[in-house]
């Protein structure tokens, strides 16, 4: 413990004027810990998910090269471990098959990956086992099974489920529980969710795979490590030529497999987050801290007079009062490390709805502690630089003197003669807020920004349930989508519409292809629709109906937005199906979603570029509810239904997952909203209340009551928050576009839409803390000791 002894006359002086502000003291560091615990958070979110991801993918060697195709012999795996620059090749077959669980009535998905026949682990993306063992070399029925898909349903190693493989129902039994770095993010092909009760992933030996699907000998996918420093396009360029004629969807890299992707994603939002909050919060504590040591220096100027009276320099003066500024970071950074890490802490659980890591534990990121306690400090002083320089520069002579008095000529609306129905309490307080326009301005900004940061929280509950309206009801307006293992004529078409229940039904024709535009490419399904669908609607930005023309794509805005293509301008699409063929196609409309992106085309066009007949590959269906339960069964024993994705699954997966997720996210931005708005309100009520107690005590004394000496400072304080709210709203609006254009990804993103009530419970929030803090001061108020307050020298 520091002795007394040891401290100088101005550290004693510090600690008992910190003792006097300790409530504004409080307030500011509040604040300011608001904005260094979301940069630490973020920011250590970051490490954690990077770090984690960086050693899961080295340690269980994820591919760098993906890539699918119909059919090709075992013997060509040699072939492409030749290829320059590839290090590993692992063939496999890759099938998904439906599940028949017991009790479950939804229709689930498996997706099956072969493993090496001799019991060995792949030697490309490996499987971590959590418990349990891998199947026997032989073993025909022996399967491994997600974690994700284990917990959604109980299962344990010994326990069985019935699969669907190639028509003919086969009894697993599940001998281990593991995860695999190339399903991170576990979801169907083309979803930008996870939904664990319906989809999982199991591996199995080869041939159990093999002979089921006619592949003996054979395999339909493979993955590839590269050699160090290999370059992964000539690479992929030779795969896609020597697999072409087995009829490769083309190969991929990591950045564009679908668990990495959407890793990288998340990865970007909170890089984009972990700027924007922090420049906001600490914005709002520089304007505090300056407020405060500005009050607390014109409030002291005899003390500076007597300071350097006594000898003590300049610099020794600005130093004492920069150490306010210094105390105020120490006890925002305290908080605001201690918040990040608890907050951080407790977000893990939220990442682990989508992402899954054989151990995801919290990382702190020290370095962002050190980069927050540097860039508070940096903020800090900027905001009292002003204010440290004019008690520096202050002359003893001249501080000696009271400070001279402002200027009380009468208000600007007075003198346009709009204020005569107003009282005296009234005017007095448009007079005060004219004589120091500036601190009126920054007091109206801090408000305002209290004001904004309660719109996001609100705009994004509103974001979400609009989603849920447009997507789920507006555009998709099937009950379910069943895709084909392989693509059928028009009897195909008829067998979906002849299922149990079934009322109306749309065809759909998908083929994979990459869209080039400039330098930019995209690879994703471009589907075929037929005109006039009801069941998938294409809409604009504007929410109307987009028709299909003869010829052309209509794509999704974002996808336009990330080639860098505009409407009416061509982009080259190359099918990677059949007969491959290659061709430039004209942008005729762009859409609005907001789940991946979208390629559509006219059905009957699609069919002309892929010169073939009425061949569909799936169908959008209406289901009768009264026969659901028909549905489902026959739809288990079909063995032509490779996936059924079910909408009210697909909504359900949705709000356990995005919308838990963004509800806490939402709660989270509220909590630190309030406390913004309360510290700010109350720092300039205590501020307006130490420089005006004369005022008021003298007003007091001449015969003022108590409510009407309180009318005068809070009648203030009301115009200016009055004044701010309108801006507030503004500056809420421009956040919310910039935080919800920030999370914005080719995977998923968000609209912008603020209503009415977001607004209206901004304001109440604001008005109910102004309200708090007005209660606050009026009981300091009626304590005021009048006497000692009117003392003063001549």
């Amino acid at each position: 413990m520091i002795s007394v002894t040891m401290l100088t006359p101005l550290d004693l002086k510090l600690f008992r004027d910190l003792g006097r502000m300790k409530g504004q003291v409080v307030a500011v560091g509040l604040v300011m810990a608001c904005g260094l615990a979301m940069m630490i958070m973020t920011r250590s979110l970051i490490l954690t998910l990077e770090g984690t991801r960086d050693a899961y993918y080295q340690t269980y060697r994820m591919a760098d090269i993906f890539g699918s195709l119909k059919r090709a012999p075992w013997s060509l795996k040699e072939r492409m471990s030749e290829v320059p620059g590839v290090a590993a090749v692992e063939t496999r077959v890759v099938l998904d098959a439906v599940l028949d669980l017991p009790g479950v009535e939804a229709t689930c998905t498996g997706h099956l990956v072969s493993l090496p026949e001799d019991g060995e682990m792949p030697v490309i993306n490996q499987i971590f086992l959590r418990t349990g063992r891998l199947p026997r070399p032989g073993a025909r029925r022996e399967a491994i099974a997600s974690e994700a898909f284990a917990l959604a349903h109980g299962l344990r190693p010994g326990d069985t489920v019935t699969a669907i493989i190639n028509g003919r129902r086969d009894t697993l039994e599940i001998t281990g529980i593991g995860l695999s770095p190339e399903f991170v993010f576990e979801a169907r092909a083309g979803e930008t969710l996870p939904d664990n009760k319906r989809f999982g992933v199991f591996w199995m030996n080869y041939r159990s795979l093999a002979v089921a699907y006619n592949m003996d000998g054979a395999f339909n996918d493979f993955c590839i490590d590269l050699s160090p420093g290999a370059e992964a396009g000539p690479v992929i360029q030779e795969l896609d030529r020597l697999l072409s004629r087995y009829g490769a969807g083309g190969a991929f890299t990591r950045r564009d497999h679908a668990s990495a992707a959407r890793l990288d994603d998340e990865l970007r939002v909170l890089n984009a987050l972990s700027m924007v909050y922090p420049v906001v919060f600490l914005s709002v504590a520089a304007f505090m801290v300056n407020s405060v040591l500005a009050r607390l220096v014109r409030l002291q100027r005899e003390q500076i007079a007597q300071l350097k009276a006594l000898g003590y320099s300049s610099w020794q003066v600005g130093r004492h009062y920069l150490s306010f500024a210094m105390v105020i970071v120490g006890v925002g950074s305290t908080l605001g490390g201690i918040g990040g890490r608890f907050m951080g802490g407790g977000l893990i659980s939220m990442y682990e709805l989508f992402f899954r890591f054989p151990e995801l534990r919290f990382i702190m990121d020290w370095s962002a502690v050190g980069i927050a306690l540097v860039v508070s400090a940096g903020a800090s002083f900027l905001g009292v630089l002003s204010v440290v320089w004019m008690a520096v520069k202050l002359p003893p002579a001249e501080a000696m003197r009271p400070e001279p008095p402002t200027d009380f000529k009468p208000s600007l609306l007075e003198r346009m003669g709009l204020t005569r129905w107003f009282t005296p309490t009234f005017r007095m307080a448009l007079r005060n807020i004219e004589r120091r326009p500036w601190q009126s301005i920054f007091t109206m900004a801090g408000l305002a920004l209290a004001t904004g940061l309660m719109v996001l929280p609100g705009s994004m509950q509103d974001s979400i349930d609009h989603l849920l309206t447009y997507q789920w009801n507006d555009v998709q307006r099937q009950d379910v989508i069943a895709f084909l293992i392989e693509p059928g004529s028009g009897a195909a078409l008829h067998d979906l519409e002849h299922l149990p229940g079934v009322t109306y039904a749309e065809p759909i024709r998908s083929v994979q292809a990459r869209i080039r535009f400039g330098h930019h490419v995209r690879k994703l399904a471009i589907t075929g629709l037929p005109k006039n669908s009801r069941l998938n609607r294409l809409l604009d930005i504007q929410g109307r109906r987009i028709d299909l023309p003869d010829e052309g794509l209509i794509m999704s805005d974002k996808l336009a937005e990330v080639l860098g293509a505009r409407l009416g301008e061509e982009v080259q699409v190359s099918v990677l199906e059949a007969q491959r063929p290659q061709l430039n196609v004209a942008i005729r409309g762009l859409m609005q979603d907001f789940t991946g992106v979208s390629a559509y085309m006219d059905l009957d066009a699609l069919r002309r570029l892929m010169r073939e007949g009425p061949s569909i590959n799936g169908a959008y269906l209406s289901v009768d509810n009264a026969h659901w339960s028909e549905f489902t069964q026959k739809v288990k024993k079909t063995p032509r239904i490779a996936v059924t994705i079910v909408k009210k699954d697909q909504l359900e997966a949705f709000r356990s997952t995005t919308g838990e997720s963004i509800g806490i996210i939402r709660r989270l931005y509220l909590v630190l909203a309030v406390i913004v708005a309360f510290g700010v309100v109350y720092n300039s009520a205590r501020i307006a209340l130490s420089e005006r107690s004369r005022d008021l005590a003298t007003l007091r004394v001449i015969g003022f009551t108590q409510r009407e000496v309180s009318g005068v400072l809070l009648g203030e304080l009301t115009l200016l928050v009055l004044a701010a709210l309108p801006l507030g709203l503004l500056f809420g609006r421009a956040l919310a576009t910039f935080i919800i254009s920030a999370i914005s990804t080719e995977t998923v993103r968000l609209p912008l839409v603020i209503s009415g009530r977001t607004f209206s419970v901004a304001i109440l929030v604001v008005l109910a803390a102004a309200a708090a803090c007005f209660w606050v001061v009026s009981r300091m108020l009626s304590k005021l000791d009048m006497v000692g307050v009117l003392k003063a020298r001549e």
